[in-house]
């Protein structure tokens, strides 16, 4: 029994230790994707060109919950 514990408290703490990484790996891509397109906007820049405006309304999803079948 003690066995058992000890494996489920091991799986329960890799589980854990996985979504951080997720989300931290998610974090890194976002913060990535926010600095190339201000290095993007800084090329324009340089090059005489006006930057691209951004969209006037970001995407949101639909606010109606989701009609199950």
């Amino acid at each position: 029994m003690r066995r058992i514990t000890t494996i489920a408290l091991c799986l329960a703490g890799l589980a854990v230790a996985g979504c951080e990484t997720m989300r931290g790996a998610g974090r890194d891509m976002q913060t990535a994707g926010h600095l190339l397109s201000e290095q993007a906007e800084s090329s324009q820049v340089q090059m005489g060109q006006a930057p691209s405006a951004a969209p006037a309304t970001p995407y949101m999803p639909p606010a109606d919950p989701a009609i199950p079948y």
